[in-house]
């Protein structure tokens, strides 16, 4: 079984790699990890800081580096920074990790670097509709939600499901049978985009090993 000592070290290869890449940048833990507070359901943050000079052209390479750490499995960017000149929000899966070890690398250019506001309301740095999956967005909350449950935050897990059956358009609500709940979010998503099927299913998978299907 992966531990939580194999993540601390898929999170330092992770950051000497885009080092590595961009000499000059700066890579460092964020969130939980970062602060010394992580549980066995944490993902990984990262920042990712580069010279504004060179913001585009890594964040054309940074798939391809970060699968020679390790096989990326997908890629989802944050819609509200779609289009930002300066930051993006990439939330990447790597292929053969633990589902709840989601990489959420925050990259900016230097120039915004300490400014945690920017671009944050541009409506102009926001994804088009069709430029952005809400289903796999769904499905990242049917996650978030199996995580809250795990940490005793059922109100949290409530506040997910819902979301995450809103933003797919399925006129569903939590119920408490959390692992009833999860199967059918990600049950829906996958009927809305047939290539998460087998995300869905891992995902399915996860909410029966972790919550069950106990009421709250």
């Amino acid at each position: 079984m992966a531990s939580e000592t194999d993540r601390a070290a898929l999170a330092d290869e992770v950051c000497l790699a885009l080092k590595g890449c961009c000499p000059g940048s700066r890579a460092e833990l964020t969130g939980s990890l970062g602060s010394g507070t992580a549980d066995a359901f944490s993902d990984i943050d990262i920042a990712w800081v580069l010279p504004d000079a060179r913001f585009p052209d890594c964040l054309d390479r940074v798939v391809a580096v970060l699968g020679g750490v390790r096989p990326v499995d997908s890629v989802r960017l944050d819609p509200d920074f779609y289009r930002s000149d300066r930051r993006r929000l990439l939330f990447v899966r790597f292929a053969g990790v633990p589902l709840f070890w989601r990489l959420d690398l925050d990259v900016r250019a230097a120039s915004v670097a300490d400014d945690p506001h920017y671009d944050a309301e541009n409506p102009a740095a926001r994804a088009h509709d069709d430029e952005w999956s809400r289903p796999a967005s769904a499905l990242a909350n049917a996650i978030g939600a199996v995580k809250a449950v795990a940490r005793k935050r059922d109100d949290e897990a409530r506040g997910l499901l819902d979301r995450g059956f809103a933003r797919i358009g399925e006129d569903a609500r939590a119920s408490g049978a959390w692992g009833h709940d999860v199967a059918r979010l990600a049950h829906a998503a996958a009927l809305r985009e047939p290539s998460l099927s087998d995300l869905a299913a891992q995902v399915t998978a996860l909410a029966a090993q972790h919550v069950g299907g106990s009421a709250a």
